[in-house]
């Protein structure tokens, strides 16, 4: 095979797994390659795959911008990328840093640890709703409704209206899935419907502001700094995709792992305080969000390559995560590994995943407890993938375990 005819662009690339090999093959012989783009904007883009060139990319934020053009894969007309730059995400500092400042009234460790309690007990009663029978779809009844209730309750979201969102984010991330796409429209759509209801929830917190994050943020005020119903309505939307999608893979690629790596769940059974490692080997392993969009601000050189002004470039989580440079035995799932610094939240610098600690607390509590109640869970048919190349996503993941009976009777 030639590196021409590796395609990183064609999201059915991605269902039967990710290409891991093209990936490696790309660290050894062409870390910084050019790849085309028949159907972009631009002729194509750079892909980034070792480990010390997606981290300087991500951390670069004067050479690599994420204001020019947005973070996500596909290219955007003048009035959407307009939009699309209200959003955290898609900013630069010192508009990135000013934002954050904002957000972060609404998201301390304090908050965090007040919401542990609720998430260890909105797991036990996912796990009531399945226990007596024996078997479930992993992703639809376990690991996807963890991080929508997390979500609801840290938003303020009713809920009763917890899987509106789900909806939402599964039109607008599964895009190039025919599961969760009725028409080429229903993602836009979905966006639509999502800001319509952050508007009349903002206009709620305001009357009757509480203590979740949204009526933080509806009243977040730094030397007469606010943010606007829109910036609102974006955040909204990062929260609900970014905190509902990345968790739920995170949790369901993780259980595929140790289905596929037996012995690494019988280790964690007999030694729990191997948990925190644990967490940090799944993260690396699964590594959910695949990939993140740069443009680069200026002419720089970069693997070698000469990357000008105005190129398109993507950094690979995925592949920087299997980097043999930096990971021994990369492709090995090993829940003592160390050290373990991959960049599944994105490497460091002021793009660093807001939610990780949020987001480390659910995985633990969701397998902590999963030991406890479903040591001998196992697989019970075939696990269907996302067709994206954008998330590391897992559909339905059939299981079977021992019936038990609820703790919360």
């Amino acid at each position: 095979m030639e590196l021409t005819d590796i395609d990183l662009c064609d999201p059915g690339n991605f269902v039967d797994g990710v290409p891991h090999g093209w990936f490696a093959r790309l660290r050894h012989e062409s870390p910084v390659h050019w790849h085309p783009d028949p159907d972009g904007f631009a002729e194509g883009f750079w892909a980034v795959t070792r480990y010390d060139d997606c981290v300087g990319v991500n951390r670069d934020y004067e050479r690599f911008s994420s204001h020019r053009a947005g973070t996500l894969f596909n290219d955007f007309d003048d009035d959407l990328l307009a939009q699309q730059r209200m959003m955290m995400l898609n900013m630069d500092p010192p508009m990135h840093t000013r934002y954050r400042r904002l957000v972060n009234k609404g998201f301390t460790p304090r908050m965090i640890r007040d919401l542990e309690a609720r998430v260890v007990a909105s797991t036990d009663a996912i796990l009531d709703a399945v226990c007596e029978s024996g078997a479930a779809d992993f992703v639809e009844h376990i690991s996807a409704e963890l991080p929508l209730q997390v979500i609801a309750d840290l938003m303020g979201v009713p809920q009763d209206d917890r899987h509106l969102v789900f909806d939402w984010s599964n039109r607008m991330v599964g895009a190039n899935d025919p599961e969760y796409q009725e028409s080429p429209e229903a993602g836009a759509q979905a966006a639509m419907e999502l800001y319509a209801y952050a508007d009349q929830l903002c206009q709620e917190k305001r009357l009757d502001p509480h203590t979740d994050l949204l009526s933080v943020l509806t009243h977040a005020d730094i030397d007469g700094d606010t943010l606007s119903q829109l910036e609102l309505d974006m955040f909204f939307l990062l929260l609900a995709v970014a905190g509902n999608e990345t968790t739920r893979n995170l949790i369901s690629g993780a259980m595929v792992a140790f289905f596929d790596h037996p012995d690494q769940w019988e280790k964690l059974r007999a030694d729990r305080s191997l948990l925190p490692s644990a967490i940090e080997e799944m993260l690396r392993f699964v590594s959910p969000v695949m990939h993140f969009r740069r443009q680069a601000a200026t002419d720089v050189v970069l693997g070698g390559q000469k990357i000008a002004e105005g190129d398109k470039v993507l950094f690979w989580h995925i592949s920087a995560n299997r980097d043999e440079t930096v990971f021994a035995d990369p492709d090995r799932f090993d829940i003592e590994r160390t050290p373990n610094n991959h960049m599944a939240f994105g490497g460091g610098g002021p793009h660093f995943c807001l939610g990780a600690n949020l987001a480390r607390m659910e995985i633990r509590v969701m397998f902590d407890r999963l030991l406890d109640r479903m040591p001998d869970i196992r697989p019970d048919g075939q696990v269907q993938r996302l067709r994206s190349n954008f998330i590391n996503g897992v559909k339905h993941i059939p299981v079977a375990f021992a019936p038990s009976a609820p703790v919360g009777r």
